[in-house]
């Protein structure tokens, strides 16, 4: 998706830094996490749009330091959920050019512990002779330790380091201390040589573990920022399905004239703020902070006009006139939160940029269970009724940046803060250019699964209630597969990167063994549980009972939505992400739109037609990928990473 824009993003994130390098004064060095601190060596090949472009951007202001881009590190997964509905197009998300010093910790450890399993190192701990059954059945199914071939049980190899150093381990029995330095020096030296012998292999027990270490606090994160959309219609839809309805209505609305542009332009700072922080003027990172704040802030004022009036074109656009009433009561109530909003966007990609991406997730686990606390405070016990469902929402909004302003202050990233400055109200210009990119991108992920809600108003009020429920049910399940697609995009990308590609492969037969379980398990609870899940969201008779005949046709493409997100997360680790989006444009607005409203209006088929289409797209999306990802040539894939690796 990203790849066509490149050359604009680097362009402008080269003009963006040179202006401000050249008249930005910041005494202070390049700190921790810095370019001049990085020494990671697991190599990875990943996202050539966010690796290439910050060599290219952090070359522009220092040359020396371009070959520690993160095409050459370690990373785990740092991409974050934005919330809002079920995208269209799955998101990619860009990496930061540095290496922290926990992320430098992982990459060394994550090496020894490779070195081990292959047996070119001691173990950890002393090996017993004899094992019980229990014991060997227990090391069968989770040791990550590859089994010895019978070759080297006969004539074992010996390691390649024959004691586990430690902090002051000597080089000679009566030498001096060996050094930090020295001691990393001499482990990338021992991990080349391994590399380069073919002695690296992985398991699929060491590969399950590391996905799941990766890809369970993202699922966390995801579930609880979307959990701010599904508080609202939850406590909402047991006032009646007008209201249910009307939720639905504003949410869409919000989405594509509000909260995918604020998501869209911020998506700027992944490479400005990353690059200003690679540059080593932290200082930096905050005026770009700044800049887009007060951006964002300005194109608030044509957001809230729309929002404002949102009732008179929702009432020429949506037949039912009562739920284009509420919606455009909910929207002017929304336009309160905007700002905050638009503030925590910004200081989300603010506080990624410094490598504190648990930042948001501890804002989160406050915000999220207060949001739902407050629409059932605000809707029942308060009796405000619908209007107490965007009050909740606007009172989150504005709490999120208070939240994560308190972070920065108190625990970890103020050391980007330099204060307002003046700076930040020019040099727009290369921003914005950058922008745009983002903003077309974040538009087309979220357009196409809001056009089945505009779509499903002109049934009736019962089918608008009914996809407000059906589209957050599938948003919800999707918020499993997608973070296990980024914890595998990343996995991939770091083997991809370490050229070790039968191991890369090995992941990836993980990472679809993962997604058929996933998705089989999001399946089977759908349909065991369509007849009681409706009934959470409203207490409509005829809603539930619409909800309860379509959720099993949802049900029919939950694996392959699973295994399609898989798809797109290996891509991106391959770097081929530009497959994943134009696939994905192609199977939902060339076959999907239209197979969808032929169904619906042509043949009738209503709400199970709208559907129709989004499953056909969805199994041709798991098809065409898993069949490029089958004949893809990891060999080939680790060349272009190299290459990659030498361009940055």
């Amino acid at each position: 998706m990203s790849t066509p824009h490149q050359p604009i993003k680097a362009r402008s994130t080269q003009e963006s830094l040179a202006r401000d390098l050249a008249e930005y004064d910041d005494p202070e060095g390049s700190g921790d996490g810095g370019p001049d601190e990085r020494d990671g060596r697991f190599q990875r090949g990943d996202n050539p749009t966010s690796d290439d472009e910050s060599s290219s951007g952090a070359s522009t202001v220092r040359p020396e330091e371009t070959q520690h881009s993160m095409a050459n590190s370690y990373r785990r997964p740092s991409f974050v959920a934005f919330g809002g509905t079920r995208p269209a197009i799955t998101p990619q998300q860009s990496d930061p050019a540095w290496l922290t010093k926990k992320e430098k910790k992982q990459s060394r450890d994550e090496e020894r512990s490779l070195l081990r399993d292959n047996h070119l190192a001691p173990p950890k701990h002393p090996e017993s002779a004899k094992r019980s059954t229990i014991s060997q059945l227990y090391r069968w199914i989770f040791s990550s330790k590859r089994p010895r071939p019978a070759e080297d049980v006969e004539a074992p190899v010996a390691p390649l380091f024959t004691a586990e150093p430690s902090e002051t381990s000597a080089l000679l029995g009566h030498g001096p201390e060996e050094s930090t330095r020295s001691r990393h020096e001499r482990l990338n030296r021992q991990w080349e040589e391994a590399v380069a012998t073919g002695k690296i292999k992985t398991t699929w027990q060491r590969e399950a573990k590391t996905l799941w270490r990766y890809a369970s606090p993202l699922v966390v994160t995801f579930i609880l920022q979307y959990s701010l959309t599904v508080a609202s219609i939850f406590t909402v839809g047991h006032l009646g399905k007008v209201e249910l309805g009307a939720v639905s209505l504003a949410s869409m609305t919000a989405n594509i004239t509000g909260y995918a542009v604020y998501q869209g332009l911020a998506t700027s700072l992944d490479t400005l703020c990353a690059q200003a922080y690679g540059s080593g003027k932290k200082k930096l990172v905050g005026l770009q902070l700044q800049r887009m704040v007060y951006f964002l802030w300005v194109l608030t004022i044509p957001i809230g006009l729309v929002w404002f009036f949102a009732e008179r074109i929702l009432q020429r656009i949506v037949p039912e006139q009562r739920s284009a009433e509420l919606a455009g009561l909910y929207l002017r109530i929304l336009v309160l939160g905007a700002p905050g909003y638009a503030c925590f966007e910004s200081g989300k990609r603010f506080v990624q940029a410094q490598g504190l991406f648990s930042a948001t997730t501890y804002v989160l686990l406050i915000a999220a269970p207060l949001n739902a606390f407050m629409n059932w405070l605000f809707v029942w016990q308060f009796g405000w009724g619908f209007v107490g469902a965007p009050i909740a929402v606007v009172v989150t909004d504005n709490l999120l940046p208070i939240l994560l302003f308190a972070y920065v202050y108190f625990i970890d990233g103020k050391q980007c803060w330099n204060g307002l400055t003046k700076k930040a109200f020019h040099n727009w210009g290369p921003m914005v250019k950058l922008a745009l990119p983002g903003l077309l991108m974040v538009e087309a992920e979220f357009l196409a699964f809001e056009i089945l809600t505009l779509a499903s108003s002109y049934f009736s009020t019962t089918h608008l209630a009914a996809q407000s429920i059906l589209s957050t049910l599938t948003a919800l399940t999707f918020q499993i597969p997608f973070p296990i697609s980024v914890a595998a995009s990343t996995r991939v990308a770091n083997l991809i990167g370490a050229t070790l590609a039968d191991a890369a492969k090995t992941s990836a037969k993980v990472a679809f063994c993962v997604a058929c379980i996933v998705g089989l398990f999001n399946a089977v609870l759908l349909f065991t549980l369509r007849n009681h899940i409706p009934q959470l969201f409203t207490n409509d008779r005829e809603v539930v009972e619409l909800v309860a005949r379509v959720l099993p046709l949802c049900v029919t493409f939950q694996l392959f939505d699973a295994l399609a997100a898989n798809c797109n997360g290996l891509l991106r680790g391959l770097g081929r992400q530009e497959i994943g989006g134009y696939v994905n444009l192609f199977c939902y607005y060339v076959v999907a739109m239209p197979i969808s409203f032929g169904t619906a209006f042509g043949l009738h088929w209503n709400l199970e037609g709208l559907w129709t289409g989004v499953a056909v797209a969805l199994g041709l999306v798991a098809s065409i990928e898993g069949y490029f990802l089958y004949q893809t040539s990891w060999e080939k894939a680790v060349e272009d990473a190299q290459h990659r690796n030498e361009v940055g």
